[in-house]
């Protein structure tokens, strides 16, 4: 189980963490800032990957989200939303991760009437890098951020019906925006599942809190999660390294 347990790491502070992951053995969820994109010294990048995979570690990537939407009504932000994704691919090539997360960059109030057209801009922006996924042996996984419910997701999905574009279910973002159990969440999106992103939080703000210090009803997460994705990655998104050794200690209560 411990080798699929992830940590986030915010990539310009990879090598301040890195001894500690390799120390301690966990693997690390490497999340890629457009900044961090603009500025990689590309040689840097291949020496840390080179160290990660020298350790035994796997790694997963996070993808750069903000102001990015892939299923945008205008071209120029789905162009721009493409370049970073070069850019997030030629990473992968270095890293190797299981799994690469992404955003969806949808929302109700957002789009509103305008959700068929969001999709299928979604579903071809998100065909064009499927064959990328599968010459890396990865997968996309796109994760709940404003979703109240599954629907929109399983859609996406669905119209893209390719064992590498599958789904990051972040219990911590369920527990603020949703409307359905997460019972129903599972049902509808279980067998999907690639990765988790594990937090806790009190259904207000996106507090990132070790599991066990918010109001997530952690054994039935783990239970459903073990149940419908028994392979799937489990990603810590602590952001300090306390939360992410309070966390360490807290998740075999749950295995």
């Amino acid at each position: 189980m411990k080798n699929r347990i992830h940590a986030h790491v915010p990539y310009p502070q990879l090598p301040e963490y890195l001894p500690y992951l390799v120390e301690r053995h966990i693997n690390p969820e490497i999340y890629l800032p457009a900044e961090a994109l603009d500025r990689m010294a590309w040689e840097e990048l291949a020496v840390q990957a080179h160290a990660i995979h020298t350790a035994g570690l796997a790694v997963t990537i996070h993808s750069p989200f903000m102001d990015l939407s892939p299923g945008a009504l205008d071209a120029g932000i789905r162009e721009a939303t493409r370049r970073r994704f070069h850019q997030v691919f030629k990473a992968a090539e270095l890293l190797r991760p299981r799994v690469i997360v992404v955003h969806p960059g949808f929302d109700d109030l957002h789009y509103g009437d305008n959700r068929l057209a969001w999709l299928g801009n979604s579903i071809e922006f998100w065909r064009e890098f499927i064959p990328c996924a599968r010459e890396l042996d990865t997968v996309l996984a796109v994760e709940n951020i404003f979703e109240k419910e599954p629907s929109t997701l399983r859609a996406l999905l669905e119209g893209i019906d390719d064992p590498r574009f599958r789904h990051c279910f972040d219990v911590g973002h369920w527990n603020m925006f949703t409307t359905v159990r997460m019972e129903e969440w599972f049902a509808e999106l279980g067998p999907y599942i690639a990765e988790s992103h594990i937090h806790d939080n009190h259904g207000q703000t996106d507090e990132h809190l070790p599991p066990g210090e918010g109001e997530i009803d952690l054994d039935l997460f783990f239970g459903l999660l073990k149940h419908y994705a028994p392979d799937a990655a489990w990603t810590i998104e602590a952001h300090s390294i306390e939360h992410l050794q309070r966390a360490l200690k807290t998740i075999p209560n749950y295995l």
